[in-house]
């Protein structure tokens, strides 16, 4: 019995190393270190009063693929490719949060799979979204999470169709769990949309004797507007050949205008904003608000509209004349019209210019198109671009071709339209090559200008418009305290931190086996004597009865 209690204490004694097995069962089944990758917040802005974007930004939750959340505790990791505008529609108002991981080349997908990505990032700025969502660029070790994620609720679901087969992979199954840190979403009441205009007015030596430059002044307008594309889905800078193109116009007929070869009947003026489609062309709003009369004398108003298809393999290979009202006959947008078709004919590889009509929606509070500000304004005005609808979703993508393909393109247009205007200002053969030789246009007047941010970004634009025209002016549209057209929101630099735990159920199955492995050393250590008396009850009979036998046949043979 003494030697029972004795072995009791010991084993009493080791309990300790037994909770140290058990707190280290605890630690291996403890979130690890979290994998941090990079991630772009979706963009936020309002116009005339509408939201668009999520106002939420940090996230701590569940993480579950596209096809097994189910509740605002989860947030969806996914590939902006396994996206479909039906399960955006349900995400962006029921789910916790959304993390989208990019494609990592956009041109190594698929046309059908290009032109749904499209028709998804249109879909995305056109709504008010509850849940915060983020952009991950390409990671292999992302990928490899959402692998992960999309295997346990998909393909082992498939493969375990018994109840325990379920019950197996669900315990053992990795679950993660997302954290982004984002601040509070705020205002910015400091927003403001800078606007650039410029001309250029003919010299004294281009114009007659008996003229001055007064008389020259007086001459009546063409305006070349276009905007800069500064957002997308997410705060990036999509290419910007609509101001490329102006501001190789702006170069090319600052050659042009000051030569005294070449009398102009029009004063030539630019103008460039930063708010485009997006923002209900602000810019354009803007300028007519603080400059009305700028137009009292104008000719026509020429808009340059997604001039290039960013992101298409099979472009229309057609450069469309939008209009709200059908041009009179032998007007100036109609003889213009026919000097493009003309143009394009001598110039083009095949290029068709076809012209589009399309009323004004005043029920509508976004336009259609940037031509439509002055058309309101009963000034005639048109918009050249190379999509034939509105709603077409190249207009708003922030993803794009190969460069050398969309300069290719952007070559063409630029030397038809250039040729056109030139023919209508200086009243030559549309097809007598002005811009041949040298000026021609090349890809040093249009590549410097594709990567063009912002006007304000490095004074590029600035300094291109001071250096080849006159009457240069800068204005801000700033958002109004009461009712603001728009507004903008401070973005925060965050990460994305993704830890790797197991589900709920595995809690709940581990304390179950703790509970009895406990219980099971607890019964061991309350009965162990007893079951020690019992052991040692049928082990020291046998014995016993050996050692009597040996010693009554050792006396036996003593006594012989």
């Amino acid at each position: 019995m003494n030697e029972a209690d004795s072995f009791a204490e010991i084993f009493r004694g080791g309990l300790p190393h037994c909770l140290l097995i058990v707190f280290s069962m605890l630690l291996l089944c403890s979130p690890v270190m979290p994998s941090e990758f990079e991630v772009i917040s979706m963009t936020k802005f309002d116009v005339n009063g509408q939201h668009f974007g999520s106002r939420a930004s940090s996230i701590s939750l569940e993480a579950r693929s596209l096809y097994s959340w189910n509740t605002s505790r989860h947030c969806v990791l996914t590939r902006l490719t396994d996206l479909s505008i039906h399960d955006f529609d349900k995400l962006r108002q029921n789910a916790g949060g959304l993390i989208l991981m990019l494609p990592a080349n956009i041109l190594d997908l698929d046309v059908e799979t290009r032109e749904l990505i499209m028709i998804l990032e249109q879909s995305m700025l056109a709504h008010a979204v509850v849940a915060p969502i983020y952009f991950a660029p390409y990671n292999k070790d992302l990928e490899k999470i959402i692998d992960d994620i999309t295997y346990t609720t998909t393909d082992s679901v498939a493969k375990n169709q018994t109840a325990l087969g379920q019950l197996i992979v669900t315990v053992s199954a990795n679950r993660y769990h997302i954290n982004v840190g984002g601040g509070s979403i705020v205002a910015n009441k400091n927003s403001k949309v800078p606007i650039i205009q410029g001309e250029l007015i003919p010299n004294q030596l281009a114009l007659k004797p008996s003229e001055s430059v007064t008389d020259g002044q007086k001459l009546p307008v063409i305006l070349i507007t276009a905007n800069l594309k500064t957002f997308g889905i997410y705060n990036d800078y999509p290419l910007n050949a609509d101001a490329a193109v102006l501001l190789a116009l702006v170069e090319l007929f600052s050659k042009v205008h000051y030569t005294a070869t070449m009398a102009p009947k029009y004063r030539l003026k630019f103008l460039l904003s930063d708010a485009g489609l997006l923002l209900n062309f602000q810019g354009s709003k803007k300028w007519l608000e603080v400059d009305d009369n700028a137009l009292q004398n104008v000719e026509f108003v020429l808009c340059l509209d997604t001039i290039t298809e960013s992101l298409s393999n099979n472009p229309d290979n057609a450069l469309y004349m939008h209009v709200s009202k059908p041009p009179k006959e032998k007007s100036s947008i109609s003889n213009f019209f026919k000097l493009l078709k003309s143009a394009a004919e001598k110039y083009s590889n095949g290029l068709t210019v076809e012209g589009v009509h399309k009323k004004i929606n005043l029920a509508d509070s976004k336009l259609a198109w940037e031509h439509e500000r002055f058309s309101i304004k009963r000034y005639p005005s048109f918009t050249l671009s190379s999509v034939k609808s509105p709603r077409s979703p190249i207009r708003t993508t922030i993803f794009k071709n190969d460069e050398s393909q969309i300069l290719e393109h952007t070559l063409n247009t630029s030397r038809i339209i250039a040729e056109a205007l030139a023919s209508f200002m200086y009243k030559v053969d549309s097809v007598s090559g002005i811009f041949d030789g040298e000026l021609a246009i090349k890809e040093e007047n249009l590549l410097p200008y594709f990567g063009v941010k912002s006007i304000l970004h490095n004074n590029d634009v600035k300094d291109a418009f001071e250096k080849y025209l006159s009457n240069v002016k800068i204005i801000y549209d700033k958002p109004d305290s009461r009712d603001p057209d728009f507004m903008f929101y401070n973005e925060h630099d965050v990460k994305l931190n993704v830890y790797r735990v197991k589900p709920a159920i595995f809690d709940l199955f581990l304390t179950i086996v703790i509970g009895i492995y406990l219980l099971t050393v607890f019964l061991a250590i309350q009965y162990f004597p007893r079951l020690y008396d019992e052991v040692s009850k049928l082990t020291k009979e046998e014995p016993v009865g050996q050692l009597n036998g040996h010693s009554s046949e050792r006396l036996k043979m003593k006594s012989h």
